[in-house]
């Protein structure tokens, strides 16, 4: 009897590790697989550091710190892991494309910032109606790639991520430290969402790639 619940216990941890882990959702009727969330995972872990990088390159080109270079080389490759990301569902030119729409995104930013950096309204106001094009751009080229994704909705969240990179190079300047934590707090928990409604599309449109 003992060696046959060994056994049996052995036999459910082996049934256990082969077979492809499920996690229901509270309602039971979503199935998120290993794959799929491994995906979520994975467009987190980039949409986090999308933020994260460029909070620190805010700070470094706000204080002109001899890491700048280093951080915005850090920041770009960002932007083309997460073109990478998606080429396995969309082909690696629509991925070139969307690196090419993000590394535009950090570009302007910078001009933002430094606009901002040296209170030349003229200048911040052209640069942030470009940088605000450029996130319809990225709106528009991700809802047509992706039927499920609605563009407003991409574009409003978008457009909030703006408002908060621009809030924390504000808080920055005129030393506002709370402020400038908070809204780097908020916007990590706003790319998350962004991040998520992302994978969600990716995930719907081709289902085929997560059972």
């Amino acid at each position: 009897m003992k060696k046959f619940f060994s056994t049996f216990i052995l036999f459910i941890l082996l049934n256990t590790l082969i077979t492809p882990i499920e996690v229901y959702s509270i309602d039971n009727k979503n199935i998120l697989t290993t794959s799929s969330v491994t995906l979520k995972s994975d467009e987190r872990k980039l949409w986090i550091d999308h933020v994260l990088w460029t909070r620190n390159f805010i700070i470094s080109d706000l204080s002109s710190l001899p890491d700048e270079d280093f951080i915005l080389q850090r920041l770009l490759k960002n932007q083309d892991d997460i073109g990478n990301s998606i080429s396995p569902y969309y082909g690696e030119e629509a991925g070139n494309k969307l690196s090419e729409l993000l590394r535009e995104h950090i570009s302007i930013a910078g001009q933002v910032v430094d606009a901002a950096k040296n209170n030349k309204k003229a200048e911040l106001d052209k640069y942030n109606t470009l940088w605000y094009k450029n996130a319809d751009e990225i709106a528009d080229f991700l809802s047509k790639a992706n039927p499920n994704l609605q563009n407003t909705e991409l574009k409003n969240m978008l457009h909030k991520h703006l408002e908060l990179v621009t809030d924390q190079a504000v808080a920055r300047i005129n030393k506002l430290w709370p402020a400038d934590i908070e809204a780097y707090d908020t916007g990590e928990n706003h790319m998350i969402h962004f991040s998520d409604i992302i994978s969600d599309a990716i995930i719907k449109q081709f289902p085929e790639k997560f059972r």
